[in-house]
């Protein structure tokens, strides 16, 4: 089954104005009062979550392992006349790749989870290897301990609608499997006089990550001052029963 990620005329349709300003104030609460001036997005895909820094004057490098999702992030950065430095990277290999150090490193949009457990503390070192000194490291991802707990199955989205006046339905369907790792089923319908005339389906296979897991490995590599929050921020303080998204920041000692 293919991945969505290899579908970039589907991947953002469900990207907005709305959305974009969400993002940019989620931004300007998680960057408030810090030195921020440089960012590394090492999942940054199509850049929907990284693009609007570039309005609060941070300068911004990526890098994904998709050459689409590159592609695509690459003309919409030119179309905004945002300049940035990107490159074709596994996160797993990012020193090989990077020879400079950044005052965040990040990872957007759940993207650790594409790695397995035992490889998401290497994936932590290699993001922390490029963090400068007094730096910042941040990622977001689903609260898969809630996930995991209540063993959820489906997930709705609002509709989209396009430009055309076509709507776009998208709900996920998460199959829990027998290792713990956990296939999420993308099912898009596109509608047109309230009838359906398309159907794609997409498959993403996660690994479950325990918050705990990673809090550990972020004291264990000296980081302090490690906070955990909603994502957005704007949808209030983390609560590990109900919150479905969360993102950290932790700061690297001098």
């Amino acid at each position: 089954m293919s991945s969505v990620y290899n579908r970039t005329d589907i991947y953002d349709l469900f990207d907005s104005p709305k959305k974009d300003a969400q993002t940019r104030a989620h931004w300007q609460v998680v960057f408030d009062g810090r030195p921020i001036r440089s960012a590394l997005d090492v999942s940054i895909g199509t850049g929907s979550l990284t693009l609007p820094l570039a309005d609060l004057g941070v300068s911004l490098y990526g890098s994904d392992l998709s050459g689409s999702m590159l592609a695509l992030c690459r003309k919409k950065a030119d179309e905004r006349g945002i300049a940035i430095d990107l490159r074709q990277s596994d996160f797993r290999q990012l020193t090989s790749h990077f020879d400079r150090r950044f005052d965040c490193v990040m990872s957007t949009g759940n993207s650790l989870a594409y790695v397995t457990n035992d490889e998401i503390t290497g994936v932590l070192e290699q993001m922390d290897a490029l963090v400068e000194p007094d730096g910042y490291l941040y990622f977001d991802l689903r609260n898969w301990d809630r996930i995991v707990g209540q063993k959820k199955r489906f997930y709705c989205y609002n509709p989209a609608f396009l430009s055309n006046g076509d709507r776009v339905n998208l709900m996920q369907v998460w199959d829990h499997l027998s290792d713990g790792s956990i296939v999420f089923n993308l099912l898009y319908t596109f509608e047109r006089d309230n009838k359906i005339f398309q159907k794609e389906h997409f498959e993403e296979h996660y690994h479950p990550v325990p918050q705990k897991l990673l809090l550990d490995k972020l004291t264990q590599l000296g980081y302090q001052d490690i906070e955990v929050k909603a994502f957005p921020v704007q949808f209030g303080a983390f609560d590990m029963e109900n919150t479905e998204w969360y993102c950290v920041l932790a700061h690297k000692a001098k």
